[in-house]
């Protein structure tokens, strides 16, 4: 017999039905439009786990169907019958505006929506030309996003979709892709709100914010508490759903308790990192302040103050002694005839590339999220690395004295060699420290 007289198995079943949600609880029900949709998916198992993903998601709860995403106008671009509908395969951010207009807006706005621009810069060459088209398709556009071109028979040319590149040119005229960071058909906020999700895309040699964020005390403490971080919370407001540690979203893009959600990270960031020499952005000083907010939910204002004087003077040593005279060093080679204005046709178009691309936005990034492995030995050691010891000499064996201006400034200088007083110095550090 079980508490208060009842049999045991009487228990256990009440128990069951007290833990376990009903059926009808459990089901989410499809709204009448999908219906048809989610049948002939289903029956012809054509991405028949997309649908379930569907039906879990916080769309399918409010109601959300297959048609109020794909149903489209006739004669809109990528558009075709399907069963009696005109749909479209390419939900772009001006369908998602239809119910998150703000977040469209914001989005859309953003650099974020603009990295389609990649198609004419620098890395697109290397991809598209140096490297060879497909390289660039599958690597390059999968991330930046590249334009989808609709075929003149009316259906999407294969080359350039699938693609979920955060800023797609679609065919509507819209820039993005919602579905790069919420992604397909789920569309869940926790996946949106978690580091890997911005590794897609940010890691590697060149932009390694997934790798620098693991390294810091941000993301040693994130991993460290996951279970803590209420990551599928509706609300999910920094102090008062989770307390544990920021991810990426927390810093650049979530609420906390003064300021709102927002699709556009460049709202809170001062620096740009990307070019060869960094520059504070438009309206640096109030982007700055915002992320001082940001920060000063887990910080008092002294430490977030002198967060930023360590990461200015990192900047700016990267800045004054290697970018710039770099620079100077590139166009004096080019005056004298001596690079030509084609690009990547000489080994110190690549050596250059190299030092400001890899090496200098490492030792930035570091910097920027307080990595200090990324700071130094892969940032500004393999910066001085490239800098002394193969943008120097190739340039002097291209035009001899080029390097003169370089070598003259104070920062520079030890490399005539140090006094006898500070080998002397150095060498009874080493003894003291690790014996003779």
């Amino acid at each position: 017999m079980g508490k208060r007289g009842l049999p045991l198995w009487l228990v256990l079943v009440l128990g069951l039905f007290l833990v376990l949600p009903s059926a009808a609880s459990a089901k989410v029900t499809d709204p009448e439009s999908s219906r048809g949709c989610v049948s002939c998916h289903v029956k012809e198992k054509v991405a028949a786990t997309a649908i379930e993903e569907r039906r879990n998601s916080t769309h399918a709860k409010e109601g959300v169907g297959c048609l109020d995403c794909h149903e489209a106008e006739k004669g809109k671009p990528a558009s075709f019958e399907h069963h009696g509908t005109t749909i479209h395969t390419i939900v772009t951010p001006n369908d998602c505006a239809r119910c998150h207009e703000k977040e469209s807006r914001q989005f859309q706005a953003s650099h974020h929506a603009k990295a389609g621009e990649i198609l004419g810069s620098l890395d697109n060459f290397l991809g598209e030309v140096v490297e060879g088209p497909p390289a660039a398709i599958s690597g390059c556009q999968q991330c930046h996003g590249g334009t989808v071109k609709v075929l003149a028979s009316g259906k999407i040319d294969p080359t350039t979709w699938p693609n979920t590149g955060i800023g797609r040119i679609n065919p509507d005229g819209s820039r993005g892709a919602c579905s790069a960071c919420h992604s397909r058909h789920l569309f869940s906020a926790k996946v949106a709100r978690s580091p890997e999700s911005c590794g897609k895309c940010h890691l590697g040699p060149d932009h390694p914010q997934k790798e620098i964020y693991d390294e810091s005390k941000h993301g040693v403490a994130f991993y460290a508490n996951r279970d803590r971080m209420n990551l599928d919370s509706r609300s999910w407001v920094l102090g008062k759903d989770y307390t544990a540690a920021p991810t990426c979203s927390t810093c650049h893009l979530s609420a906390t308790a003064d300021l709102p959600v927002t699709h556009d990270p460049g709202e809170r960031i001062s620096w740009t990192l990307r070019p060869a020499v960094s520059k504070k952005m438009e309206n640096w000083e109030k982007k700055r302040a915002t992320m001082r907010q940001v920060c000063g939910n887990c910080h008092d204002q002294r430490f977030v103050a002198s967060f930023y004087t360590q990461y200015d003077i990192t900047v700016d040593l990267y800045n004054e002694k290697f970018a710039k005279p770099a620079g100077e060093l590139m166009k004096k080679l080019a005056d004298a005839g001596k690079i030509t204005p084609s690009t990547f046709t000489s080994k110190i178009e690549w050596t250059y590339f190299l030092l400001w691309h890899h090496e200098g936005r490492r030792a930035r990034h570091g910097a920027s999220m307080m990595a200090p492995d990324y700071t130094q030995w892969h940032g500004f050691f393999e910066v001085a690395n490239r800098f002394y010891n193969e943008l120097l000499p190739e340039a002097e064996e291209l035009l001899p004295g080029s390097t003169d201006f370089i070598l003259a400034q104070d920062q520079h200088k030890w490399k005539k060699g140090i006094g006898k007083e500070e080998r002397e110095k150095m060498k009874k550090f080493y003894e003291e420290r690790y014996g003779k």
